[in-house]
Parts: C-alpha cells; structure tokens; sequence
C-alpha cells in the first residue's frame, strides 16, 4: 500500500469511528424520548449522511455531485452491512468469542468499504501508469475473465487493456454524461432496429423512407448493425417562445413533434382513386421558416407531377408555430389541404419522431372537445370535429392500412407502445379546407376563442427579446436570411442556461455556451448574457472546476473567457458575487496543469483528456491549453477589476508560463514534424484533430494573425480535409461541420486570406431551407449525420462570421471592413452593421459603394476614449484612420488595377 493510500485508510479509519460515535449518540439520546426502532432509524440515516460527507470531502476529496453516486453509497453500505452480519455469525460458529468475532467482521467490513468506495463510489482518479489498485487486492481479473471464456467472448480484460493503449493515460477514461448519452441513443436504435425493418409498410419519417431505400443514397446496409440509428437526415428545426423550455420539432417533410423525445404528428391526402400525398415519400416538398413576428415553419408538399393527372392536384400546406407565453405555451399546426376530386384529409398520430421510435400506448377521443388524450396526459386538439377517427395497436399494424375502417372505436391500448391513429376529414372535388391542430405543451387550460391573443403575446415575446439586436443590411438575401435566422434560433435556446440543441444536445456544455453567449453579446443582447453568466456559479464545484461533463480541462478557461468577454463588451465591472467564483477558477487551472521539470513534450500542460470530444482518443490536447492560456488571462483581468492587484499579477504570470510551456512543446513538435506547425497533440502527426489548435488564432489571440505555425496549419487544413468547400472532420463527426469550417474562415479573415469567402460561401449553402445547420452533414444526402440536427454553436458561428467581416477587434484596436468581399460591392447597394458592441463601446458601420469611390462611416460610443481604427477592405491599402474621424472615401484609379483612397 503507497503512501497516498496508507493516508487515505487512516482517514477512512477515524471518519469510521466518527460515524459510529454518531450513529451510538443519536440513538442513546433518542430512545429516551421514541420507540427504539425508530431511534435507531433516524440515528442510522443520520450516521450515514455523516459518513458521506465525511468519505466524500475529507477521505476521497471528491466534489463533483452525482445521483448515481449516492446510489453506489448506499449500495456498498447495505452490502456491508450484510457481510459484517455474515461474518460475525460465522466466526461466532466456530469460536464462541463475541469480541473476536466483532474485530474480524468489523475489519473485513472496513477493507470491503474503503476498496468499494475508493475505486467505485467515489472513483479516484487513476495517476499514470497507476492501475485500479482492487485489480490488484481481489481476484477480479481471474473470475471476469474465466466467466467470458466459459462463454465463448474475448477476454474483457484484455481487450480494454489493448483499447486503452491507443490513448494517453487520463483521470476520466469516458465522461459518464458521454456514456449514458451514447446508451440512450443506441438503445432507441435497437428499438428502431426491432420495429421498423420487419413493418415497412408503415408510413415512417422521411429519414426512415431515405435509409431504408435501396435505391436512395441515404442506403445504409444493416447486416451487422445492431442498432439503426439516423445517420443521413438528422434535421429538424425548433419552434418556441423566448423564455420557454418546450421547443417543438418540424422535420424536413413537416412532420412536427410536439414534446422532447415523444411522438409526432403527420398529415396526408388519401384520394378516393390514384396515389396518396404522403409528405414522407414525396418528391415535389418545399419547405421554409418565417421569422417576420414569430417562428413559423412552412412546408409545401405536391404530389408528383408525372404520376396521374389527379393526384397531381393534391396538395398541402403545413404552418407549424407556437404561441402563447413562455409558461403557458401551444404547439399549433394549421392544415390546409386541397385536392382535385373527392379526398380524405389524414391527420395522424405517429410512435415516433426524427430520432426513431418514441412510444404511445394509449390513445383516447376526447369527449367534451375534438381531440385525443395520448398517455393519459397529452392534448391533442382540433378546431373541428373529424368526420371519422381510426385506431389500431401494434399487432394490426399501421393505422394507414386500415382508413377505410368503419369500427366505432374511442381509444386504442398498444403494450408494444406502437399505437398509432387517425382524424379523417373528407375533402370534395376541387374543395380547400383547414384544420387547426393545438397542442398544449403545458397542463394549463386553453381556450380556442384566445387563439388570437396566444398568437399575439408570443409576437410580443419575441418583439421585446429581439429589442437592440444589432442590425444587418447587406446585398445577399440569403446570408441575410442566415443571419437573422441565427439570431432568433440564439434567442431560441437561451432561455436562460445555454443549450446547444433543441433534442439531443438540450443541455449545458461551457464548450458551447462561450461561443453561442459571445454571438449574442456582440449582436448586442447583452442582458440574456449576463442572465446566463450568473448560472455559472451553480455548476462550480468546491474546487473552482466549471463542471458541465467530467474530464473537461476546457471549461474553466471557456467560462472566464466569456466572462471577461461581457465585462469588456458591455463596460461594467464583474459583479462582486462572481469574484470567489471567478479566483477559484483561475487556482483551479494553476493546480491543474503538470510539472513543467517532466523531460517530455507535455511538461508543464493540463493534463490528458478527451478534450472537445471530437478531436480523437484521449491526450494532451492543446485545445485545452489555449483556452487554460485565455482563460488565465481572463482571470487576471477581471481580478484587476475587483482591485486584487495581487491575484491579478499571479494570475498573469501563471498564464505566460503556461503559453511558454506550449511554446516549448511546439519546439519539440517541430523538430518531430520537420515543420512549424500545431497539431492537436504534442504525440499526433498532422489530421483534422489539427482544427482544435486553430484556437490559438480565433477566437482566442492567443498567437498573431500571421503566426507560421498558424498558417501551416490552417493550409493543412484546406489542402487535404475539405469535401464540398467545407471542413470534413474524420473524427467521429465524419462529416462536412459547419462551425468548425468557419473556424477555418475565421483564421484565414484575421490572416487577410481571401480563401475565407469561399468557405463562407460553403457552409451557407450547406443551410436547410429553414436556415438551419447540423452539427455534421453527409457528404452525399447534404442531411444532418450526427449530433444534433439543428447545431446552435453553428447558428453563432454564422453570427460570428458576419459580425467580423464588418468589424474585429486585434490588438487594441478596431479593424473595419476586411471581411467584405468584393461581389457585395459590386452591387452598389449600401451595406450596414450595428450598432455592435467592441471591447470600446457599440459602433456603427455603413458601406456605401458608388460608381468610383466607396464610402465608408462609423460611428462609436466609446466607453473611454476613442480605439484606433484601421480600415481594411479588401481591394484597397490599409488606412489608419485619424482620431475624431467618422468617415472614409475610398477611390477607384480605373486607370489601372491599383486603388488610392482619400479621408472625407
């Protein structure tokens, strides 16, 4: 037993007769007063929330707070319990000494706790080449390895033994939030993998309709997947009110789920005679969002023009929104269906949504309204009454196959949970009808004839959300489209956490949060950004470490960063309730970080991780040490702020040493590669993991816009992992990545390199027609293949991007207009950005081309005195521009391809 452990017994020793003392005072001071059961009952529940604090803080020093873990607690304490009984009676059985049978079984009970809740319950981190000490103590190896042999698998123990070499050593092998998330997603695959291959009659969602067609290139085999997972249209774009935690799903072909990870609603026109308009499997689709007063999604479905003259008059409109207040809010579907002869309008209710199977059991018909109960807890409710209403379960298959039905039933039950229905409206010849489907997410009353009130405070919610948004007018429709698009999905999902995603990825991440909350604080919403800076705290743990997932070296640099990013951006001091939070963070990366005397290319970097998840097996990724390099910097700063002249210093020199550590490591790299360069690792050779360290450029400063090792890298990059014009990331993305390819544009922009635009230009027409990215997109189908499939770090991304191209801060100083390209120009059309918020005060921008000069206008409201301020439009010198000056005319020698400018 080493040092460390002999400590950690002695503690475990005396915390023990702690909680026995208390566990005996309790009790004797109780019984006095209760019955001795309950007595003794309380004493226990007492003595054992005693030992867990004890154990937990003072033994193991374990901060991080999980359910999971005070289950394992008191787990290991009733099995404790039964072998200290066990034991006891069996040395009673063959020695009749009570005082020696209560040493042995208290001593063997002692060893059995102290090894089960130092490596299982509060799971101490492994040291490097340090091994599970228990491996050691008990023959665990020998039992698990027999058992899988007897059986016919591979020696477990050897497999993870071999699948461990091909990462660095780690303290967290796999974040457990990565591994339950990862258990769900395949545990709904092995539910779709049971459900649909054998039942393709069914009318499934269009992912199905594509990956399960031979003929499409969304075709994925199945001979040896387990699970069935979609991997080729992973899209879908969120409704919702500012403020609200419901958000409302529309796929790609209008199918709308109206509850997280729950079952959806479809809509089809089944004529008396030819093909039926099934949105899922038809060809001729349309589908857009509309962000005018509210977020609308529009889909337009026709049938095939080539099939029969009538059911090419088929035809459905799809409105899809929601209203209402943020606490009290509806999913409202408007239906308008049209057909050429004698019709039936199909509302259903499906088992499932873009993910898969989602269960329905039960399935009831209202009887005071139109509508059903789904569960015995959901509405759903129509404007009208349905001219029929069909039910089937499971075991008969696809409500579809029975439309025709006359059966009077109310309510369907299905075991299997794959119950489905059906609301029929009979359409005549040439008629047009509209159906208005409302759904309250909320278990608040609604009344049909406030439609229009609901309608009008969601417009007013969104209205007073979006007030002081900053402004973009430029000659491109469609980036336009993307930007304000972007704005509201931001809005969207920030009702007051950060979530990246509206299914998936409805979550917190820090990773995430520093990028979405630096998008809304330079479009200028700068109070939902301090809103949700002030939950930073609650995910802190006791020793200053931002905890969203475990094993993240990222997140304490990411969230000082944003930090300093919002008291720069909107000029106010740290609020004094984030200072502790704030110097524990920064402490917290000064302990983190390794011996700078370790003779490796590591030395004196945090420690081995699994990093941003993507960027390969676990290692000493210097992803993290940039942010911890910002992050540090951050620190100091706001320490400034709060007068802490000394944290300040401390803070500041902790960060050079740090940026003098990877400095170092990049020598060593360099050596290895021939080449300056920054791959994701001291240990990699140059692969798309190399788009972490593009951190050092943007968005941190960390290195200048011209650094070589940048440069090389960033070339690396363009050269050998674009598909399409965007980033293709082979780590587990394997796909085209929206954010992480203008991460690319972002690095080129501060270079001055006019390969950002063509990137730019990629990713906007990587956009759904609703405006929206996955995080990954496949390569051949152009749908989402992982993540989640509408990526809001993307939506920022976008908004970063645009923001820059007008205006970036470098140095201490603005640069205005390097990224505007040329084709916006030639439009001469004025151009404007604003007001935005700097690190100086808001400033507003306008570019306004003529048919010889261009000219340009700023105005600021600086915080203190007035920044300096280059112009660099692309095309023209860079101009320095002289303080108190607020406009530039830059002129065109059409005489040659030289450009001259001149300050008005």
């Amino acid at each position: 037993m080493n040092v460390y452990v002999r400590k950690e017994f002695i503690l475990f020793c005396v915390s023990g007769t702690i909680v026995t003392t208390t566990d005996f005072s309790i009790y004797y001071v109780l019984y006095h007063f209760l019955p001795f059961s309950v007595a003794k009952g309380i004493s226990c529940v007492c003595a054992g929330i005693a030992g867990y604090l004890l154990y937990k803080y003072l033994v193991f020093k374990k901060n991080q707070h999980s359910l999971e873990e005070v289950i394992r607690y008191a787990l290991i304490n009733s099995l404790a319990l039964g072998i200290n009984v066990h034991i006891n009676s069996l040395v009673l059985s063959q020695w009749h000494g009570v005082f020696v049978a209560l040493i042995i079984a208290t001593l063997s009970t002692a060893v059995f706790t102290f090894v089960c809740f130092k490596w299982w319950v509060f799971a101490s981190p492994l040291k490097e080449g340090v091994p599970f000490m228990w491996w050691k103590w008990l023959p665990w190896r020998y039992f698990v390895r027999n058992a899988a042999l007897s059986q016919g698998f591979l020696d477990p123990i050897k497999l993870i033994s071999q699948l461990q070499n091909f990462a660095q050593p780690s303290e967290v092998a796999a974040p457990t939030e990565l591994i339950r998330s990862g258990v769900v997603l395949h545990a709904r695959g092995l539910m779709n993998s049971l459900a649909i291959q054998h039942n393709l009659d069914w009318i499934w969602p269009y992912w199905v309709e594509c990956q399960y067609d031979p003929r499409n290139d969304a075709f994925i085999p199945r001979s040896f997947s387990l699970t069935q997972i979609n991997l080729t249209h992973r899209n879908w774009t969120a409704l919702g009110v500012p403020g609200g935690s419901e958000f409302p799903l529309v796929d790609p072909r209008g199918l709308v789920t109206p509850f997280y990870d729950g079952w959806s609603i479809d809509v089809w026109i089944i004529p008396n005679e030819g093909e039926p308009l099934i949105p899922s499997r038809a060809l001729n689709v349309s589908q857009k969002m509309l962000i005018d007063d509210n977020i609308c999604v529009v889909t337009e479905i026709g049938a095939d023009p080539s099939i029969s003259l009538g059911s090419s008059q088929l035809k459905l409109k799809l409105k899809a929104q929601v209203i209402g207040a943020d606490r009290a809010p509806i999913c409202q579907l408007k239906v308008t269906g049209f057909s050429g002869e004698k019709a039936d309008l199909v509302i259903s209710l499906r088992p499932y949504n873009p993910e898969g199977v989602s269960f329905i059991n039960n399935i009831v018909l209202l009887k005071d309204s139109p509508g059903w109960q789904v569960n015995g807890e959901n509405l759903v409710l129509f404007d009208r009454p349905a001219h029929r209403y069909v039910f089937s379960g499971y075991v008969h298959g696809d409500v579809y196959s029975h439309l025709s039905s006359i059966e009077n039933k109310e309510e369907i039950s299905c075991k299997v949970g794959m119950a489905s229905a059906a609301a029929i409206y009979a359409l005549q010849e040439g008629e047009s009808k509209e159906i208005i489907i409302s759904v309250p997410l909320t278990k608040n009353k609604i009344k049909k004839e406030l439609y229009g009130y609901y309608q009008a405070h969601a417009q007013l919610e969104w209205k007073e959300s979006l007030q002081g948004v900053c402004v973009l007018q430029i000659p491109d429709d469609h980036f336009q489209f993307l930007y304000q698009a972007a704005i509201h999905i931001m809005v969207l999902h920030s009702p007051k956490e950060v979530y990246p995603g509206p299914f998936i990825y409805r979550r917190f991440w820090f990773r995430d949060a520093a990028f979405i909350l630096h998008a809304l604080l330079c479009v200028g919403l700068k109070e939902r950004v301090r809103l949700a800076l002030d939950c930073f705290r609650a995910r802190q743990t006791v020793q200053g470490y931002f905890l969203s997932q475990e094993g993240e070296w990222d997140s304490n640099g990411e969230a000082l960063w944003i930090m300093r990013q919002y008291c720069e951006m909107t000029g106010n001091v740290p609020p004094l309730k984030w200072e502790d939070s704030i110097k524990k963070a920064g402490r917290w990366i000064c302990k983190k970080r390794l011996s700078n005397n370790l003779l490796s290319p590591h030395a004196g970097l945090l420690p081995s991780g699994f990093s941003a998840e993507h960027l390969g097996p676990n290692d000493f990724y210097y992803w993290d040490d940039f942010w911890a390099v910002a992050g540090l910097k951050a620190a100091a700063f706001l320490c400034a702020a709060y007068k802490d002249n000394g944290e300040a210093l401390h803070f500041e020199g902790e960060s050079n040493s740090l940026l003098e550590s990877i400095n170092q490591s990049l020598r060593k790299v360099e050596e290895r590669l021939i080449k300056p360069a920054i791959p994701a690792s001291p240990y990699r050779r140059m692969d798309t993991g190399a788009i972490g360290s593009m951190a050092a450029s943007y968005p941190l400063r960390v290195f200048g816009p011209n650094d070589q090792r940048v440069l090389n890298t960033v070339d690396f990059l363009m050269e050998n992992c674009l598909v399409h014009g965007g980033f293709f990331h082979d780590m587990t993305h394997s796909g085209i990545n929206p954010y992480l390819t203008l991460h690319l544009a972002q690095v080129l922009l501060r270079a001055g390199d006019p390969r950002y635009f063509r990137l730019m230009t990629a990713v906007a027409k990587l956009a759904s027609p609703t405006g929206q990215w996955p995080e990954s997109i496949h390569p051949r189908t152009g749908g989402g293949c992982m993540g989640d499939g509408q990526h809001v770090w993307a939506a920022a991304e976008w908004v970063l991007m645009i923001r820059n191209c007008f205006v970036r801060q470098e140095g201490e100083g603005l640069i205005l207009c390097s990224g505007i390209p040329q084709a916006w120009v030639d439009k001469k059309q004025t151009m404007s950005f604003g007001p935005a918020p700097t690190s100086f005060g808001d400033i507003s921008i306008s570019i306004m081309p003529q048919d010889h000069s261009i000219l340009v206008k700023w105005h600021g409201k600086w915080f203190k005195k007035e920044p300096t301020i280059d112009i660099q439009l692309p095309g023209f010198k860079k101009v320095r521009i002289i303080p108190a000056t607020n406009s530039l005319e830059l002129k065109v020698e059409v005489s040659s391809d030289r450009s001259s400018y001149t300050a008005v």
